[in-house]
């Protein structure tokens, strides 16, 4: 599996936000770099955040925000095991 880097700069875009918090959103200024600025619009797109320039995470995001944190906890872990 290869991950694109439209598919990465969204990641980055959603690891803005706070796993712990729904309450918490992101906004993305006109003036940031155009890859993260067309990476949230993509986001919004598919239903993932509420704005065009960030937002709040809906229901699907929130889903998504929880798997990315796992993912990351898995990989920066030196112990972590996963067992099939």
């Amino acid at each position: 599996m290869s991950l694109s880097d439209h598919i990465i700069q969204e990641i980055r875009v959603l690891a803005q936000f706070n796993p712990a918090s729904v309450l918490e959103g992101i906004k993305v200024h006109h003036d940031a770099d155009p890859e993260m600025i067309a990476a949230t619009e993509r986001l919004f797109d598919k239903g993932i955040i509420t704005q065009l320039d960030g937002g709040y995470l809906t229901d699907a995001g929130i889903e998504l925000i929880k798997h990315l944190d796992t993912l990351q906890t898995v990989l920066m872990s030196p112990t972590a095991k996963i067992v099939h």
